[in-house]
């Protein structure tokens, strides 16, 4: 049985479930998912989570990812990316990089997003692309609170081409961010349409482009396979690990539950992830500080 995380190198032109689709072929796996869609214009960086490491799949997709995006000013769209209709247009024939800096800065840190209609995040049990599609765009959209880290703008990039505005910037940023979002809010604090026109994903956690495989690598190396995963540790590694006896293990692996004065060295402010010879064997953790009892992560 394969179990692991294989950091993949998603083309442009197919969508995050195509590469689940077809690595379940390849490898005869149907246990295999994925953390963090990626747009099918995008590339970059899928962990594709397979056999038991499904189960760290919310945990996956906390390891925080970087983004190198083209943005254009000058051009607005109803996907806010290249894919979409062209909704307002203005001439962009000279802006001060200052001013570029000065509002990316103002994203810095955590901020409120509204989802595009284009867009996976489902609302009263419909994913928005498919109000989009029935020509439904009043749908209430809610907001949400995402983490951006940091945005560096490459100043050598920026050039100007049909009286728009192109630039490169890198966005580390936590969970559910859109990066789409983020070039129409810096166009609107601009006072100027914008729309993203390129996308890739250069980094989940420590993971690099360099760190990934392509599926015909997969396809043509498929002996190599279980020396290339990474263990379903790594999803985890933001949190604590604690070794347990053998003993304590079997109580772990059944479910059983404890009481936090069990382990009077942890604080379990933080989910604590259990390991028996050095394998993630369970997750407990507190839904309140004032709880006694621990809970099980499933």
């Amino acid at each position: 049985m394969i179990n692991g995380i294989l950091p993949i190198y998603k083309e442009k032109n197919m969508t995050s479930h195509d590469v689940v689709f077809k690595l379940r072929k390849i490898l005869k796996i149907k246990k295999i998912g994925h953390a963090g869609t990626l747009d099918p214009d995008v590339e970059g960086i899928l962990l594709i989570l397979i056999g038991d490491s499904t189960k760290v799949s919310d945990y996956a997709m906390n390891l925080g990812k970087k983004y190198r995006a083209e943005i254009c000013l000058g051009m607005s769209t109803t996907t806010e990316d290249l894919s979409g209709d062209i909704v307002s247009e203005k001439n962009v024939e000279n802006i001060p990089i200052e001013e570029i800096k000065k509002v990316t800065k103002k994203l810095i840190g955590k901020i409120e997003q509204k989802p595009p209609i284009y867009s996976a995040v489902k609302v009263n049990g419909k994913k928005l692309y498919e109000y989009a599609r029935l020509n439904k765009f009043d749908v209430e959209i809610p907001k949400r609170i995402v983490t951006i880290n940091s945005i560096d703008i490459d100043e050598k990039s920026i050039h100007y081409s049909e009286k728009k505005c192109y630039f490169t910037v890198d966005i580390s940023c936590g969970k559910g961010t859109y990066i789409r979002t983020i070039a129409t809010q810096i166009g609107e604090m601009l006072n100027l349409p914008s729309c993203m026109s390129k996308l890739t994903r250069i980094a989940t956690g420590d993971i690099t482009i360099t760190d990934t495989y392509t599926l015909d690598y997969i396809k043509q190396n498929l002996e190599k396979i279980n020396s290339i995963l990474l263990p379903k540790e790594y999803a985890l590694k933001n949190y604590k690990f604690y070794e347990v006896p053998k003993y304590r293990a079997k109580q772990i692996q059944n479910g059983l539950r404890f009481r936090k004065n069990q382990f009077e060295d942890i604080d379990f402010e933080n989910p604590v992830v259990f390991t028996y010879k050095k394998k993630a064997i369970g997750i407990y953790y507190l839904k309140d500080k004032s709880d006694e009892l621990l809970t099980v992560k499933n």
